[in-house]
């Protein structure tokens, strides 16, 4: 069984490389985040005719999450249980579903925009209702959650420290809360970068950060003890990167023997 998480940067933009994507590396789930689209805009029928079955939760703008699966979509779950607001709004930030008998999360966490700010706050609000949904779920099948953290966990999945300082994305506060999540029982599944030594998924469009590999690791895979035995391989398809009309991310791919 083969799975992803892919920041797509608007669903739209991105549909014939994802539709591509889908049949060229035989992808049975795919968690997909920042669809900038309305669950009615959503291109069910597309991925329909690939064999794909989707649950969505998007109402357009800036955020949105799906999960894409050929091997069932069961339990599906709209929206983060016990989720914070911001300004009053539930934002569409995370999904969930079972695939081929594994428990998956897609989550799209809240950027933060600025220590001090409003959206921090709600940021670390928003990982603590996550770690109480890994808290109830996480038991002996398999599961997962997959997606855009807005975190890098170590210094390590930045190219230059030096360069953040003080910015969101690798506070304390911040790597705090991916380790309060871990301590339920999860572990990050680290994958292989395929060039250069670190597995980074997202570099910036801007100042030739991909060519000069200036990016970080914020697309991750947290599992527990059972999806962490079943993973066979996992790697940054930093192919799918590359070219006219990618996205500033890029897939993250985990192979499954369940």
């Amino acid at each position: 069984m083969r799975i992803a998480t892919w920041n797509v940067n608007s669903i739209t933009s991105r549909l014939p490389r994802l539709l591509a994507w889908l049949e060229n590396t035989g992808t049975d789930v795919v968690c997909l985040q920042e669809l900038k689209c309305t669950a009615e805009a959503f291109p069910a029928g597309p991925l329909r005719e690939l064999g794909y079955e989707a649950a969505v939760n998007a109402t357009g703008r800036w955020n949105g999450v799906a999960i894409v699966s050929r091997v069932g979509l069961e339990e599906p779950v709209i929206g983060l249980p016990g989720g914070p607001g911001y300004e009053g709004v539930q934002e569409p930030r995370a999904v969930g579903a079972t695939c081929g008998g594994v428990r998956l999360w897609s989550v799209y966490v809240p950027n933060g925009r600025e220590v001090g700010h409003p959206h921090f706050a709600y940021k670390l609000q928003w990982f603590a209702a996550l770690r109480d949904l890994a808290e109830r779920e996480a038991g002996e099948r398999p599961f997962a959650i997959l997606g855009d953290y807005n975190v890098a966990p170590t210094d390590e999945d930045v190219f230059d420290p030096a360069v953040f300082e003080g910015a969101t994305h690798v506070t304390p506060a911040e790597r705090q809360a991916l380790a309060e999540l871990r301590a339920v029982g999860l572990a990050d599944v680290v994958p292989r970068p395929l060039k250069y030594d670190r597995p980074y998924t997202y570099w910036d469009y801007r100042q030739l950060s991909f060519p000069k590999n200036k990016g970080m690791r914020i697309d991750l895979v947290y599992g527990n003890p059972a999806f962490e035995a079943a993973v066979k391989d996992a790697y940054v398809d930093r192919e799918e990167r590359k070219g006219k009309g990618a996205s500033d991310h890029a897939p993250v791919v985990v192979d499954l023997q369940v």
